[in-house]
């Protein structure tokens, strides 16, 4: 069984081929030099989400419902538990909004490993449908740009957080290029200078999305974390990012986006957005039909 935990950093590895499934095409991007060179591979394929490349297509492909009014989105949050639990947010997110061929994604350091802030500046990840390239060009400008920020590879080794995102993104745009955050802690001053740096940036590279990968409140019951998830949802419909942080903390909110979704709103405005739609908000007694001890996830989108 797949689990909600944030903490299960399962370390596996899976290779598998390539395929197709109907009209969403699956396929390899990553065939640049750099990528053969410098792979991360797959590391939650088998435990968040399937290892097989033709149950993964099928599972993907039942998550889009072929939304036909998609949004032109400057940010998403998207949740990042196992695909029985969350995946059906994330691809009902995914499905409305227009992806741009480059995004940025935002994610909190589950294993606490490498530095603070830390980017994946090149090279390519792979999942069970193929290869996706990092975007080497916008990963040097925000190295350049925030000085927070570190190359460090190490945050990224066992993270799932981004890994679990890859997916949906191959299936919905396949030559998609993409830059790896992995947050760790909440300075938010620093999250608040790393916003303000991807909205320069971006600007320069035109359209990039920011997707801040994130589950709401963890670990207590239904009833409390639709509670707590409403607060928090309510702070980002308004796009007030330090309401956000004054209700997780009043409220004692286990969000593990926070960090990500900080950054992220402070980058969208930056870049315009003025309104916001919550997708879907759901717990994992969806999947589990446990009600006493949930883990809430949200998909949103700001533009």
């Amino acid at each position: 069984m797949l689990t909600t935990s944030c903490k299960n950093r399962a370390k596996t590895k899976a290779t598998g081929a390539v395929g197709l499934i109907k009209k969403f095409e699956c396929r390899e991007t990553g065939s640049t030099d750099v990528c053969r060179m410098n792979i991360r591979k797959a590391c939650v394929a088998g435990q968040f989400y399937p290892a097989d490349p033709e149950s993964l297509h099928y599972f993907v492909k039942k998550t889009l419902l072929g939304e036909t009014e998609k949004r032109q989105a400057k940010g998403l949050l998207v949740p990042h538990a196992g695909y029985p639990y969350s995946g059906e947010t994330a691809g009902k997110t995914y499905d409305a909004v227009e992806l741009t061929g480059k995004a940025v994604i935002l994610c909190p350091n589950h294993t606490g490993m490498g530095a603070m802030f830390s980017v994946m500046k090149e090279g390519c990840w792979e999942t069970p449908l193929g290869k996706v390239p990092v975007a080497e060009d916008l990963a040097g400008d925000l190295l350049q740009t925030c000085r927070y920020l570190k190359s460090d590879e190490s945050a990224h080794q066992f993270e799932h957080a981004v890994e679990v995102q890859l997916p949906f993104l191959q299936c919905l745009k396949p030559d998609i290029r993409f830059v790896p955050i992995a947050i760790g802690g909440l300075d938010f001053l620093k999250l608040r200078a790393l916003g303000e740096a991807m909205a320069e940036v971006i600007k320069q590279h035109g359209p990039v999305q920011i997707i801040a990968s994130g589950d709401m409140n963890h670990y207590e019951n239904e009833k409390t974390t639709q509670e707590k998830d409403k607060a928090a949802i309510q702070a980002m419909l308004d796009l007030d990012e330090d309401r956000l942080v004054e209700e997780a903390g009043r409220r004692n909110i286990s969000m593990c986006g926070l960090g990500p979704a900080y950054a992220m709103l402070v980058a969208v405005k930056q870049l315009g957005a003025r309104e916001a739609f919550l997708v879907e908000h759901a717990t994992s007694a969806r999947a589990s039909g446990d009600f006493s001890r949930v883990v809430g996830y949200a998909g949103m989108i700001f533009y």
